[in-house]
Formats: C-alpha cells, sequence, structure tokens
C-alpha cells in the first residue's frame, strides 16, 4: 500500500545555476577514464595493458574480494594511459574512444523468462551490476545476498540536483523492462519513491512490480538512505539495495538490445557556468568539452556530483561512474576583512548568522570557503534539525572517532552514509569533515564484520 511521508527536518539550499531543460549532444569520440576510486570497498586487479584495444562492455579490472564483479569499458578504443598514484595504486585507466563504437553482444532477453540467476549472470558480465549498490557500506551489493529490499528514488533533492521527470521522457518501455529484471533479484520488494511535485511523469506512476510510495520535505528527503530509514529500517544483519532511475534504463537497455549503454543525461550546473543544461554523455567522459567556452573567468571548482557530497575534479577531469551532475562554483581561496561581522547580505546561512532567512525563496552563489577553521565540537542541536532519522547524529560521530564498534552499532551505523551527513556537514560550526568520519566508521565497522 501507497505510502505519504511527511519529513520536516532537512535544509533547501537554493543557488544559481540550474540547468535548463534544453539537452546538448556532445562529440563521443574524446576521452574516457575509469576510476577504481568510485568503488567503496573495491580492491582493483586488471585485466587490460595500455595500448589494448577494447570495445563497450570488455572487462577493464574486477574486485579482487570477489572476482564476479567486472568493470567494463563505457567505449570502444584503446587503453591510452594507466594512471598510478602513490605505492602504485590505480588512480585511472584512461580509454582513448574510437570514431565508430563496437559493442559485446550479451544476447537480447526477456526478464520475465529468466531465473535470478541468469538475469544475476547477465549483468555481471556485462558489467552493469556495478550499478546495483548496497545498504550499509554504499558498496557493489554482492551478487550471493538476497536482499530484503531494492530502492529507487526518482527524485533528487540536493543543489542544483538534476530532474528525473525530464531526462526519464520517453523512457519508459526501457525502465519498466530494467524495473523487471530487478525485481528478480529480491524475494522483497522494490521500492519506487517518488515527490507528488517533482514526480508527475507517467513513466514513474504508471511503473508496474513496484511499490510506489511519496516524500515531501526538504532536502535529504530525495536521498535514497532517508527513504529507507522510514521505510525499511535497517538493523544488523539486513541488507538493502539500491540504484538510480538512469541505471535502471542502462539494465532495460541490457535485456532490450543486448549491449551495455553507458549513454546518460547529465547537468551542467551552477552559479559560474554561463549557460546551465543538460548533456548526452557517455559515462566516465573527459569533462573538457562540456564546459569548454560555457564558463565564467576565476578561479573555479569543478565537481562531479552535487557541491554537497561531490569530488573535486580537474577543468580536464572525468565523471564519476555514479554522477549525474557536473557543478562549477567559486574556489572559496580567500579571506573577506571582517566577514563575520559585515551584515551578509548575499550570503546563506542556516543559523540566522545573516538575513537569509526573510527571503527563503532567494537563490545564492555559494562558494567553497570555510568560513572559519577546524574548532572543538560545539553542542549546538543543529545537527538533528537537518537529519530526518531517528539516530542521534553528535553521539554516533563520536563513537566513530572513538572506534567503539558496539557504540556504533547501538547508534545506527548501518543505516548512514556519507551523503545523509552532508547537510550536518555543511552546518557544522566545528567546520570538520563529517562525510569523511562517517566513511570511516563504514569502512571500519566493514572489515571487523568481514
Amino acid at each position: 500500500m501507497s505510502k505519504q511521508i511527511k519529513l520536516k527536518k532537512g535544509l533547501d539550499i537554493k543557488l544559481v545555476g540550474e540547468a535548463e531543460r534544453t539537452i546538448s549532444t556532445f562529440d563521443n569520440t574524446m576521452e574516457y577514464a575509469l576510476k577504481p576510486s568510485d568503488f567503496n570497498g573495491f580492491t582493483p586487479k586488471l585485466l587490460i595493458k595500455e595500448g589494448d584495444e577494447v570495445q563497450v562492455g570488455s572487462p577493464v579490472f574486477y574486485n579482487k574480494a570477489d572476482e564476479r564483479i567486472v568493470i567494463t569499458s563505457p567505449v570502444s578504443g584503446i587503453i591510452k594511459t594507466i594512471v598510478r598514484g602513490e605505492k602504485r595504486v590505480i588512480e585511472e585507466i584512461r580509454i582513448s574512444a574510437s570514431a565508430n563504437q563496437q559493442f559485446i553482444d550479451f544476447g537480447k532477453a526477456l526478464p520475465s523468462q529468466l531465473s535470478k540467476e541468469q538475469i544475476s549472470e547477465k549483468l555481471l558480465k556485462s558489467g552493469i551490476w556495478a550499478l546495483i549498490r548496497q545498504r550499509p557500506y554504499s558498496i557493489i551489493a554482492n551478487p550471493s545476498d538476497n536482499p530484503k529490499a531494492i530502492f529507487i528514488s526518482a527524485f533528487d533533492t540536493a543543489p542544483l540536483a538534476p530532474d528525473y521527470d525530464f531526462i526519464m521522457h520517453g523512457k519508459g518501455e526501457l525502465f519498466q523492462t530494467g524495473i523487471d529484471a530487478i525485481a528478480k533479484l529480491t524475494s522483497g520488494k522494490v521500492y519506487l519513491n517518488l515527490h507528488p511535485e517533482m514526480n508527475t511523469s507517467k513513466v514513474f506512476s504508471y511503473s508496474k512490480n513496484v511499490e510506489i510510495n511519496y516524500f515531501t520535505g526538504p532536502h535529504p528527503a530525495g536521498n535514497v538512505g532517508i527513504q529507507i530509514h522510514h521505510l525499511s529500517p535497517i538493523n544488523k544483519g539486513d541488507i538493502v539495495w539500491y540504484i538510480n532511475p538512469e541505471d535502471v534504463v542502462t539494465i532495460g537497455k541490457l535485456f532490450s538490445e543486448g549491449k551495455y549503454d553507458a549513454t546518460k543525461v547529465i547537468a551542467i550546473c551552477g552559479s559560474e557556468v554561463l549557460h546551465p543544461k543538460y548533456a548526452k554523455v557517455i559515462g566516465n567522459c573527459n569533462i573538457s568539452n562540456l564546459v569548454k567556452n560555457n564558463v565564467k573567468e576565476g578561479h573555479l571548482r569543478y565537481i562531479s556530483g552535487n557541491p554537497l557530497t561531490g569530488s573535486k575534479i580537474a577543468t580536464n577531469g572525468y565523471l564519476g561512474f555514479y554522477d549525474h551532475q557536473i557543478t562549477v562554483i567559486p574556489e572559496g581561496d580567500f579571506h573577506e576583512f571582517f566577514g563575520w561581522a559585515l551584515p551578509g547580505l548575499d550570503k546563506f546561512s542556516f543559523s540566522r548568522s545573516y538575513f537569509s532567512w526573510l527571503t527563503p525563496g532567494k537563490k545564492y552563489t555559494i562558494d567553497t570557503n570555510y568560513h572559519g577553521g577546524e574548532r572543538a565540537y560545539v553542542i549546538t542541536g543543529e545537527y538533528e534539525k537537518v537529519l530526518p532519522m531517528d539516530i542521534l547524529p553528535m553521539q554516533l560521530i563520536k563513537a566513530i572517532l572513538a572506534e567503539d564498534i558496539d557504540m556504533m552499532e547501538k547508534l545506527g551505523i548501518y543505516e548512514v552514509d556519507e551523503e545523509d551527513f552532508a547537510l550536518v556537514e555543511f552546518v557544522d560550526t566545528s567546520k570538520s569533515e563529517i562525510q569523511s568520519i562517517i566513511r570511516n566508521g563504514l569502512d571500519l565497522i566493514r572489515k571487523e564484520m568481514n
């Protein structure tokens, strides 16, 4: 039965630079890069070397902990460079795409006529399995597990997030095929969560083989972790899988067309983008062509993902495997003389230090400046106001810092992820890197449980 869940806690950060509802297509003959760091808990083992030719769907590397989980090439071309960092850690596998794309044929099939094992095998061989992640830990799902549920959040409430109603227009059949496939992977429910105002597309509302629920409220209402918490809470030993709606379409293409098609529509946005818009690209692409002649002058921060949780990349960096937007904002590498004492009429503040609360509809240009240095924790009660979960955020953070595993479990470590604490970090007066602390806690407890 459909549920209507209204969240009151959270914070909407309205920024300048939302993408216009137009889609541009870019030349595919560019460079792409697979980054093992995109995959939490993943230890890569290369299957290629520099100079090798690959097709779309060719295996590039696999996980040493589970050889079934393979990451495949999103394009056909030549392995140009294998970039290594300290201790020869693999940072990027760069692929120079060919003009004519060649696809490995994984075979067409109707999900309704296949078993769970057959669907899993097709997803694993094509590399598309990596699109399915699990809670706890936010790692690639284990094919041997039977999750108690699978979640799809069809809306994103993060700053400047893409509009999935717009992106998914005309893809209803492929989306349904993808739903039919992933529904075979669980004995539980597939939850498709919508926002009554942000999701008006029939692509979502007419979907079958799912339980549709509705969430309203400020960010992070669109976070899948928040939705899991309110619909199917995770206790010790529970496993829930989740997947992005665009990635469901990628699964649908695999079964309908027999190939791995990494094409996606992403938002190019931010206050420093001259013409914010949507772009049809192939995943893991180099962003240089996407932002060329379309950004303002100055020292800028390029982000793969949204401003709260995305990763900093170079001007010629690469789109992250799970990311669906590129954000460009000012770099906050400057000091404001008496900045704390000025009125700050154009500044956004959650704590009412400035006057943004008087103009709730105003959009702001925000840079990366911390506006202060790291300091001791202060009990302000601000964390609880932006985290709509029945947990104690301050106590959980302290338990992680103390590496107290028993206390971490009692305080709900299995339910959370970095993105759920992004707003906590944003409003934090101590200027701590709270998302990194949460990731360290998840990595620690996963290591102990293994």
